[in-house]
């Protein structure tokens, strides 16, 4: 599979290449950085993706298209905000707790989001995975954190959480729901960006930002500011939908359109990122990706699993550089 998945976005890769930034890569070492890091072993356990309004779904260009297609961002702007995307959740953070609104695909998702992130944090940090609090120590950024549906059980988990999201609504609505239990009433929850906390000097064991990426305006920026989030060695944990045809089919037409999983309008299927152009782009920001999962949906038991398909929803585990 992932063999296929580089094949048939092989002119995707080669376009990242013809720009690569660091002469000290060679075209080589990105494409097996690539590979090695598409090489992902099969998961189990259980969980979708995000949700808002256009009619008309966006259709994907023939020959897939690449990032490169995309609107030409400005340098010079300090942040990778995307003040349309923004708009979008605003309008609907009231809903964050509402298991069965616009969000219920977030919380089917989110105990196969927390088995990836406990097992791959334990493993790097050498912690006991099967403990009560198997984060205990470890300070953990919740970056596009919305109303803290993953902050609270990262927290529950052990860990020392900072939430951050740029959507003020989100953050309200986040500290009122943590307050109502002890293990998540210390969370730190902040309206703020992550290109703010890197001017404080911030630093975290470990930097997380689910199915966030596909809504910035640029996501090698954004993954710059993740990268100096973390400290050295530190762990970067991102998940996003892979910019195939299948997941035009499935995340969009089905989810947005026929199930109506998610509001029209959600997703923009030029924003979505292959596996190997997040690996890439990661490798340009001093993360390099030890591990990588899909998600997979079983229409059966209405539940999600990890898998080694990423030909639609992927997670990543990547540490940061020694500088």
């Amino acid at each position: 599979m992932p063999s296929n998945l580089l094949r048939n976005t092989g002119h995707g890769i080669l376009g990242l290449l013809r720009t690569n930034p660091n002469p000290n890569l060679s075209r080589e070492r990105l494409i097996l950085t690539a590979r090695q890091a598409l090489h992902a072993r099969p998961h189990s356990d259980l969980a979708k993706s995000l949700a808002i309004d256009p009619s008309v779904p966006e259709t994907p260009p023939i020959g897939g298209g690449t990032t490169s297609d995309k609107k030409i961002v400005n340098r010079a702007s300090i942040s990778s905000l995307n003040q349309a995307e923004l708009a979008k959740f605003s309008a609907i953070a009231e809903t964050w707790w509402d298991a069965e609104g616009p969000f219920k695909p977030l919380h089917v998702m989110n105990p196969t989001r927390l088995t990836f992130i406990r097992s791959s944090l334990c493993r790097h940090f050498r912690k006991d995975q099967y403990c009560p609090r198997p984060l205990e120590g470890l300070q953990i950024v919740d970056v596009g954190c919305g109303g803290g549906i993953l902050s609270e059980p990262l927290a529950r988990m052990g860990a020392t959480v900072t939430g951050i999201d740029a959507v003020e609504k989100n953050i309200k609505i986040a500290r009122l729901h943590a307050d109502l239990d002890p293990l998540t009433a210390a969370i730190e929850y902040r309206c703020t960006t992550a290109e703010k906390l890197v001017e404080e000097g911030r630093e975290f064991d470990a930097v997380v930002a689910l199915e966030v990426i596909e809504h910035v305006a640029d996501p090698s920026e954004f993954c710059k500011s993740l990268a100096a989030l973390t400290v050295s060695d530190g762990a970067t944990v991102i998940s996003t939908i892979n910019r195939s045809m299948r997941s035009y089919a499935a995340a969009i037409i089905a989810a947005e359109y026929l199930l109506h999983w998610l509001p029209k309008g959600t997703h923009q299927w030029s924003s979505f990122l292959t596996p190997e152009e997040l690996v890439l782009i990661l490798q340009r920001a001093s993360i390099s990706v030890q591990e990588m999962a899909g998600f997979v949906y079983n229409p059966l038991t209405g539940r999600w699993a990890l898998s080694d398909d990423i030909s639609v929803n992927f997670i990543a585990f990547g540490t940061k550089i020694h500088q």
